[in-house]
C-alpha cells in the first residue's frame, strides 16, 4: 500500500531542504537590489495577495515569462523568486512573478481563477507571446492556463506558446489521502476538475514536463502521467529529466541565461 504522505515529502527526502527557502529569499532580494528594472507589488486583484512584480529587459521585450511558485499551495510567495528572473531576462524577456492565495483560505480552484488574472493582467503590460513556467503546485496552476475548461481569457491563453511544469502536480487525486489535504481542503471533485491530466489542453500547446532525476518518483510518475494523457490529444509535449537534480535545486537553470531549462522555455 502506497505511503501517500511519504510519496509526497520532498523536505524529508532532501538533506536540509528548509534551507533552500532562505536561500531562495536571500537570492530573490539580491536580485532586486542590483538594480534592474522593476515594477514591484503589483495590484492584479483587491486581495492581499493578489499582488505580483514585473522585471522588465533593457531593450523592448520580446515578450512575457510568468512564474509560478510552489509550496504545495500552502507557502511562500513571490518575494523568494525573483531571482529566477534572471535567465529569461537576460534573453530580453519581460518576467512576471506573482503571489496568490494560499490554502485554507482559499481552494485550489480560487487559485487557478487568481493565477488566470495574474496571467491576464501581466499579458496587459506586455506585447507579444507568453511564456509560462511552473514549479511544484505552480507547474500545477502553469498547466491549468492552457486547459480548455481554464477561466483565462481566450485571447490571452492564445498567446500562451510555451508551458513548461517544473517537478509539477498534475494528478490531484492522490492529495485525497495525504495530510496535506487537512490544509487544502480537497474533495474528490475539484481534485479532479482541477487535475490538468484530466482535462482538455488547448490545440496550440506546447509543453515540456521537467523534473529532477532524483525527485520522490511519485513527481517523475506525474510528469510522464501529463506526457502519456495530453500525448493522446494530439498535444506539441515532451519529458526531460534533469540528472542529479531534487524537488529544490531542479530551478536552479532559470538563473542562466543559456541553461538547457531557459531554453526549452524561450526557444
Amino acid at each position: 500500500m502506497t505511503d501517500w504522505n511519504d510519496a509526497f515529502d520532498n523536505v524529508g527526502h532532501v538533506p536540509n531542504a528548509l534551507g533552500y527557502f532562505e536561500t531562495w529569499k536571500g537570492r530573490a532580494k539580491a536580485f532586486r537590489d542590483c538594480g534592474s528594472k522593476q515594477y514591484l507589488s503589483m495590484a492584479y486583484g483587491s486581495a492581499d495577495r493578489q499582488k505580483l512584480d514585473i522585471f522588465w529587459p533593457d531593450i523592448k521585450p520580446k515578450g512575457l515569462v510568468m512564474f509560478i511558485h510552489g509550496g504545495y499551495w500552502i507557502r511562500l510567495d513571490r518575494s523568494y523568486f525573483s531571482h529566477l528572473a534572471a535567465g529569461p531576462l537576460a534573453n530580453g524577456w519581460a518576467v512576471a512573478v506573482p503571489s496568490y492565495t494560499l490554502a485554507p483560505d482559499a481552494r485550489i480552484s480560487g487559485m487557478t481563477r487568481e493565477i488566470a488574472q495574474a496571467v491576464a493582467f501581466a499579458a496587459s503590460k506586455v506585447d507579444g507571446p507568453i511564456r509560462i513556467a511552473g514549479h511544484s503546485a505552480g507547474g500545477h496552476l502553469a498547466t491549468r492556463m492552457i486547459c480548455k475548461d481554464s477561466p483565462i481569457d481566450i485571447d490571452v491563453q492564445n498567446r500562451i506558446t510555451k508551458t513548461v511544469s517544473i517537478s509539477g502536480l498534475h494528478d490531484l487525486r492522490s492529495l485525497l489521502k495525504t495530510d496535506l489535504n487537512e490544509t487544502l481542503h480537497l474533495t474528490p471533485s475539484e481534485a479532479t476538475t482541477e487535475s490538468p491530466c484530466l482535462s482538455t489542453p488547448i490545440e496550440n500547446a506546447n509543453v515540456t514536463c521537467w523534473v529532477g532525476s532524483i525527485e520522490r518518483p511519485e513527481f517523475i510518475r506525474q510528469s510522464h502521467l501529463l506526457l502519456d494523457l495530453w500525448a493522446k490529444h494530439g498535444t506539441d509535449i515532451d519529458i526531460y529529466i534533469d540528472d542529479t537534480k531534487h524537488h529544490f535545486d531542479v530551478v536552479d537553470g532559470l538563473e542562466q541565461p543559456d541553461s538547457q531549462l531557459v531554453r526549452s522555455l524561450l526557444d
